[in-house]
């Protein structure tokens, strides 16, 4: 199976800091149509997601499964089913290994699908999201969005569109 991971925040929504409420969220332009072509030449979508919101104390872990089956019931009406969501509740300081840039959730993912690494892709809004990917074996990956880094990236591709996928993954 090859799979395209998602992070959520940042890719999925506009990262507001904290979402958790159906009502504050905006999806990305493009994103729905995006699923759509990715699934139609074979990709199985997952999103990969830190919400350290839940041991902060902004939300809990039931808020965000709400939030999550509403958000994946979005994505149906739309007809670009989403395989599975995992996510990780910790904050950076609990040192887990489930919280990107650790590989975790990503080799969660891998084992329990039997996913192929080497076909698979990986997009995040941050340089955490691509050394989780590279640290599980997905060497494909893009960074996206309006760029605040002005560092080097271990990204294949930096892009502020996510319709430019279409012209490099077929």
């Amino acid at each position: 199976m090859k799979v395209f991971f998602f992070d959520r925040d940042g890719v999925i929504n506009e990262d507001i800091g904290y979402l958790h409420e159906v009502q504050k969220t905006n999806f990305i332009k493009g994103v729905f149509d995006l699923v759509r072509y990715l699934k139609s030449i074979n990709f199985e979508i997952i999103i990969i997601t830190n919400q350290s919101g839940i041991s902060r104390g902004f939300y809990s872990e039931s808020d965000f499964n709400l939030f999550n089956d509403w958000m994946m019931q979005e994505f149906k009406k739309n007809n670009a089913d989403i395989l599975d969501v995992f996510y990780c509740p910790h904050g950076p300081k609990e040192n887990c290994y489930c919280r990107k840039p650790s590989p975790g959730l990503f080799l969660e993912a891998v084992d329990k699908y039997k996913i192929d690494v080497q076909k698979s892709w990986a997009i995040g809004d941050n340089e955490r999201d691509i050394n989780a990917a590279n640290n599980a074996g997905i060497n494909n990956t893009i960074l996206f969005g309006d760029q605040k880094y002005n560092h080097q990236t271990d990204a294949t591709y930096v892009l502020k569109s996510l319709s430019d996928i279409k012209k490099f993954v077929k």
